[in-house]
């Protein structure tokens, strides 16, 4: 053990230890990897925290014992003798008081100042387990939980009201429960969360802010009658992102609902299952395509019937017990063949490169760890378990097969995307469904008009685009166009001017990121403080 006795401390412990002016320095010890200093403070007397006079009568004395920040490896502890004066005012309420060391510690804390603000940035970048790992490595070792409980006890951050505001939510619980961010577009900060994504708790916070001039959102209907009620004069801007995915959706349903036109017409001039079905002709009642088509049209035929009665839709779910959703693509068929939907493969990493594996195939390569090679000499992200069991798929397929039609998710991709963005490959593909389908040509040429629109800004032309989609009565797309109807100023504001939800989506990201740190069993509070103080 090693005894040091001083009366004063060196003029440069000020810099290192933040209040140490504050006491007098009466011996250190160093034993068994700890560092220990006994200290008592210096001034003459202290102030009565309830009526302000001052003191020097000492009542009595207690010790605390202050952890700090490590020191050349070893653990730091003070003890500090702590004087209680005595109050000399007869009308104070307090009889005795202790005396404080604001700039050292808390009142009542058991490490310093300069720990505890160690431990907020730790609990901050790492949340909890995380934190105290590193804690642990650093030497201040501090439960996960102390950690947490140093994040929920600070401050909210100080902000003032943005001009713009951006408005999006997230899920806490996909599926069940959802939350709304607020953001200041112009300086890519968030303001706020709030516990819901319901019109009332943002329509309060518009009433208690005042001053915010544009909102920045996607087309929820929650949020527009928010920002009517709580911010009636400001411009809403609809999210650009979220028209062009929504025209995505639109045109899937639109070729979805033309499937029979993907494929050639069969040589043995029967028609194609597929044909069948949208014709009403009749099929195969044993199997489980007749099965799900007589149920399909019983339902249809039911919603239709209770909706001539005057009943709502919700009423329609309730009395069913089925799923809102399923009553609306119901009623909203105008044919029950028209609610089927295309079974949808999952994407693979091997889909970009299944061409050239054919192609490969067709030349005659037919070893699959010679094309597995190939491929990953181009820097193809593919395991050989992919190129092996897609070569033996080509090995069944009959040598004369036909080539297999495009599919719904596929056609819409050409649809969509910029034609520069096409291979040649897609080009033909299109060019060859477009020939043998009218009403997908005429989609395929309003679908690069609302992407002019959109890139150019040009959202006064917005109608005249509404208009010339109704006036074709294609399935899904026409849907799309009048609904934009509802929200027709936003969507106009969104097509016009440069605010856009960039900087809210990428708020987003930052909370997944934030919620993965938590790991699901965080409370909404400490969320919330982990998403504003980060």
């Amino acid at each position: 053990m090693v005894l040091v006795m001083q009366t004063d401390a060196p003029f440069w412990a000020s810099l290192v230890f933040d209040g140490i002016d504050d006491v007098d320095v009466e011996a250190v010890t160093a034993a068994f990897g700890t560092v220990e200093v006994m200290a008592i403070g210096r001034a003459a007397g202290a102030a009565c925290p309830a009526c302000g006079r001052f003191s020097g009568r000492v009542h009595d004395r207690y010790q605390r014992k202050l952890r700090d920040l490590p020191l050349a490896e070893q653990g730091f502890v003070i003890r500090l003798t702590v004087r209680r004066f005595i109050c000399g005012a007869a009308d104070c309420p307090r009889r005795t008081f202790a005396e404080p060391f604001s700039r050292l510690a808390a009142p009542h804390a058991r490490f310093t100042t300069r720990l505890n603000r160690v431990l907020e940035r730790v609990g901050l970048a790492l949340a909890g387990r995380a934190g105290a790992r590193l804690a642990a490595q650093l030497g201040f070792g501090a439960g996960r939980m102390t950690l947490l409980r140093r994040v929920i006890a600070l401050p909210d951050p100080a902000f003032s009201t943005p001009r713009v505001l951006g408005v999006d939510d997230f899920a806490i619980r996909r599926g069940q429960t959802y939350s709304t961010v607020l953001t200041s577009v112009e300086d890519h900060r968030v303001v706020d969360v709030l516990p819901t994504r319901e019109a009332g708790p943002l329509a309060a916070w518009l009433v208690r802010h005042p001053g915010v001039e544009i909102i920045c959102r996607d087309r929820a209907g929650a949020y527009a009658e928010a920002a009517r009620r709580g911010a009636p004069d400001a411009l809403q801007v609809a999210d650009r992102f979220n028209l062009w995915q929504g025209l995505g959706r639109a045109v899937e349903t639109c070729v979805a609902a033309h499937r029979d036109c993907l494929s050639n017409p069969s040589p043995s001039g029967t028609l194609p299952e597929a044909t069948r079905l949208a014709s009403g002709l009749p099929q195969d009642e044993s199997g489980p395509v007749g099965r799900r088509a007589e149920r399909k049209k019983a339902a249809h035929a039911l919603v239709h019937e209770l909706l001539a009665q005057g009943h709502s839709r919700r009423a329609i779910a309730r009395h069913l017990g089925w799923g809102l959703n399923t009553v609306l693509r119901y009623a909203n068929a105008a044919r029950w063949q028209d609610t089927f939907r295309e079974n949808r493969p999952r994407p693979s990493r091997l889909d970009p490169y299944k061409s050239y594996l054919e192609r490969r195939f067709t030349e005659g390569c037919t070893s699959v760890t010679q094309l597995h090679g190939e491929l990953l000499a181009d820097n193809a992200p593919v395991t050989y378990q992919m190129v092996r069991a897609h070569i033996a798929t080509l090995r069944r397929a009959p040598a004369d097969a036909p080539p297999r039609p495009p599919s719904v998710r596929q056609v819409t991709g050409w649809l969509t995307r910029h034609p520069t963005a096409l291979t040649e490959e897609d080009r033909a593909g299109l060019k060859d469904v477009l020939a043998r389908c009218p009403e997908l040509d005429t989609a395929a040429a309003h679908v690069p008009d609302f992407g002019e629109i959109l890139t150019d800004r040009r959202g006064a032309t917005l109608p005249t685009w509404i208009d010339a989609v109704d006036a074709s009565q294609l399935p899904g797309l026409t849907g799309f166009a009048l609904h934009l109807l509802r929200d027709l100023d936003a969507v106009i504001a969104g097509l016009t001017l440069d605010w856009s939800s960039g900087s809210i989506e990428g708020a987003v990201n930052r909370i997944k990121k934030i919620k993965r740190q938590l790991y699901g069993r965080a409370g909404f509070e400490l969320l919330r403080k982990m998403i504003l103080l980060q």
